[in-house]
């Protein structure tokens, strides 16, 4: 409607709710999965993508009648979710795996119940898999448990080395124990994982490294490579659960147990149990178990938890309330509004699950490289133990030893979790900022954004005209002029249509709504009254000689002054002008600003007329094209791409093509339903400075990125070099590894923390 975003005049939208599972199986899977119309159940899920390799981007559709899905426990690294996926791709009846890292979720696709088979093969490849309840949690590992044998592997290695000092040959058979000790857990997991399909395991490495080290006497530096791998493998269990903190964080977020009022009486009920429509009553300080509509006159809600705004916001009676947020000062009752599985916290866990097969194109590509990485390293350290002996006569101890080295250096898991960690930390701290990403693939072309292109009402404008001047034609009152007006703007929810019926309602003018009531795309809106037909359009799309030269003078003498104006025609006839004017976002111009210190260019796109995009872009000092179409905005992005890499931002239904054709599509968080499905991302906040924080955040880490896959190979590579050398020997080749894991990991978690402006 007259060309502008927001276009609502149908005045419904066709939700697709609804679960993809097809049996009671996925009722787990239901509590997590998201039904609203932006599809986020993966079973069924839309995507925008602008990957080079859409397939590998493409968000898994359900591949069987039945979907199953579990908690992952003990997964190190992203590694580790490869390993559990090849185990389950072995089962027959298996026709789609896919583990999700950062929520610790497996879910599997299968036309049987397969889910006994499953937890097998999990079992088997040394993982442990958790059914979750609505209201249980998965359990937390027993800690001294898992101290426990590297604890009892110190304590051996401090009694073999006190023997060793007295007896060296009693010494060396208290190593070798310590050693076969050490080995059980770890070769009784590399066989687990070799009979899961998965032969080329750190702990298969390790195992051959260690009894290889056995055999040329090194007794002592076999056990301290047990040592040292327990160690790294328990910081890298660690570093994965402080990637991880911000998910679980928000998973936290939502409480157990709600507060039901019904008929007058107060019931503590698990959240599972509520429903829509079910009134609810929260303490003060307590948090929203439920996306609900405020039925106070009034409240604060602290809602930084979903937006990163500190501020406490101001609601009233009716207004929406998402699951999360915190009543500030009083207690209050609430009417549920969302299906359980389907709050706002839920719907952000499911874009965190979606991200995961979102990759970028540099994830992809270290993925593919560490899958033949493993396999090249052993064949160079077999060829390294083999061709000096027998070809250049060498001692075998020496480069036997100098193998099993190289062998150690072999483990990728750096490498592998080089790229997703430092994903997943940026996702989720665009998450703490009220950015929701929707995947790698969409962080990474943040960073390589150089035009942005705005959509004006709604975006760069607070999206709420008013009626500022009111003109009607002779012999027309201007009671009547917007009486009818207001006759076919009736329903709608476009900004424009909502400052004429506030309007209207201000003088008191009693609106009979029109029928047969329908959206003219690009032109306005019109409708019927006692059979004559009633039209509100944008001037320029009259036909010709409708309005006098006076009247095209006041146009744009309304229009110079930055006001947007329709023409009202009644049975053909033209009866008068109606002005609006809207107000720029608070923080446009400093959003503007700062997006230029940092290199990218602004362009408004508007159906507005020329004359008012221009008293717009002017304040903004930002370059704009006006007078659009929706068709008209797709081809200028089209040309924008063609030599800038272009991010549309918008918020109405009529920005959702622009946004599928530009490289990356961002919404605002207050926008339609269409625009945040189409959209790569969308800030939840509403600040428009939140477009430099994620780009900012998105080259962060690009850089962070870089610097630990250079962690990852530069360390490996010193060190291949340094044992080539016999410089280095077993121990400092774990040390290496390890290192290079905690400190990749460590690097990345840096992204929860930094600042960006």
């Amino acid at each position: 409607m007259y060309s502008n975003s927001n276009q609502n005049n149908t005045h419904q939208h066709n939700h697709q709710h609804g679960s993809c599972c097809t049996t009671t199986a996925c009722a787990e899977q239901a509590q997590h999965v998201s039904k609203h119309s932006h599809k986020h159940n993966s079973a069924c899920s839309h995507e925008h993508s602008h990957s080079h390799d859409p397939q590998e981007t493409q968000i898994p559709e359900l591949l069987a009648s039945q979907r199953f899905s579990w908690v992952v426990n003990g997964m190190d690294c992203a590694s580790c979710a490869r390993k559990i996926e090849t185990a389950v791709k072995k089962i027959p009846e298996v026709k789609q795996v896919k583990v999700l890292f950062a929520t610790e979720k497996l879910v599997v696709d299968a036309d049987t119940d397969i889910r006994s088979t499953v937890i097998q093969a999990v079992n088997q490849a040394g993982f442990k898999l958790h059914t979750p309840n609505a209201n249980q949690k998965a359990p937390k590992g027993n800690r001294w448990k898992e101290l426990a044998p590297i604890t009892l592997l110190s304590l051996m290695m401090l009694i073999s080395w006190g023997i060793s000092h007295v007896n060296a040959p009693f010494g060396r058979i208290a190593f070798i124990i310590t050693t076969l000790i050490g080995l059980v857990p770890i070769v009784s997991k590399a066989w687990k994982l070799i009979r899961s399909g998965t032969p080329f395991a750190i702990e298969t490495l390790m195992s051959v490294a260690a009894i290889g080290a056995l055999f040329i006497d090194a007794t002592a530096e076999a056990a301290m490579v047990l040592l040292l791998f327990m160690l790294g493998e328990m910081l890298e269990s660690y570093a994965a659960g402080r990637a991880r903190r911000g998910v679980s964080a928000l998973m936290a977020l939502v409480p157990e147990e709600a507060l039901l009022v019904k008929n007058g009486e107060r019931k503590t009920v698990p959240v599972a149990d509520l429903r829509p429509g079910d009134i609810i009553e929260i303490a003060p300080g307590g948090r929203l178990p439920t996306d609900a509509e405020l039925l106070n006159s009034f409240a604060s809600f602290d809602e930084s938890a979903l937006t990163g705004e500190s501020i406490p916001v101001e609601r009233i009676q009716g207004e929406k309330v998402p699951a999360g947020c915190l009543s500030v000062d009083r207690s209050v009752q609430m009417k549920v509004l969302s299906e359980q599985g389907n709050n706002a916290i839920d719907r952000i866990l499911q874009l965190i699950e979606e991200a995961e097969e979102r990759r970028a194109p540099i994830e992809r590509f270290v993925d593919r490289f560490s899958r033949i990485y493993t396999p090249l390293i052993m064949l160079f350290s077999m060829l390294v133990i083999i061709i000096p002996p027998t070809v250049f006569s060498q001692p075998w101890e020496t480069w036997i030893y100098r193998g099993l080295t190289l062998l150690l250096i072999g483990c990728p898991c750096a490498l592998v979790i080089s790229t997703p960690a430092a994903i997943t930390s940026a996702l989720a701290a665009a998450t703490r900022r009220g950015a929701l990403i929707k995947g790698g693939a969409a962080l990474e072309q943040l960073g390589r954004i150089t035009t942005i292109a705005f959509d004006k009402t709604g975006t760069l404008t607070a999206g709420k005209p008013q009626v500022t001047d009111v003109q009607p034609a002779e012999n027309i009152r201007e009671s009547q002029l917007l009486a009818l007006a207001s006759a076919v703007e009736s329903g709608s929810h476009h900004p424009l249509a909502n400052a004429i019926l506030q309007h209207a309602e201000s003088k008191n003018i009693n609106v009979t709504e029109a029928e047969h009531r329908k959206a003219l795309a690009g032109i306005g809106v019109e409708g019927q009254l006692e059979g004559k037909r009633i039209l509100v359009s944008t001037p320029g799309k009259l036909p010709e000689n409708t309005l006098s030269n006076d009247w095209k003078q006041k146009i744009i003498q309304l229009e110079d002054g930055g006001k947007t104006v329709v023409a009202v025609m009644h049975s053909e006839q033209f009866i008068g002008l109606i002005a609006m004017q809207d107000t720029l976002r608070q923080d446009a111009i400093g959003a503007i600003h700062l997006l230029k210190s940092q290199g990218i260019k602004s362009v408004m796109l508007t159906g507005d007329n020329p004359r008012a995009a221009t008293a717009i872009a002017g304040q903004l000092g930002m370059d704009f094209r006006a007078g659009l179409m929706p068709e008209d905005k797709v081809k200028v992005i089209m040309e924008l791409n063609k030599d800038h890499s272009t991010m549309m931002v918008g918020d109405g239904i009529n920005d959702a093509p622009a946004m599928k054709a530009s490289s990356i599509g961002v919404a605002m968080g207050s926008g339609t339903d269409v625009a945040l499905e189409t959209a790569d991302a969308a800030l939840t906040h509403n600040r428009l400075t939140g477009l430099s924080e994620i780009i900012a955040l998105s080259r962060a880490t690009h850089n962070n990125i870089r610097q630990n896959i250079a962690i990852a190979l530069g360390l490996k590579g010193i060190f291949l070099i340094t044992s080539l050398l016999g410089i280095t020997g077993l121990w400092m080749a774990v040390l290496a590894d390890s290192g290079a894991t905690a400190l990749v990991t460590a690097n990345a978690v840096r992204l929860l923390r930094i600042k960006v402006k």
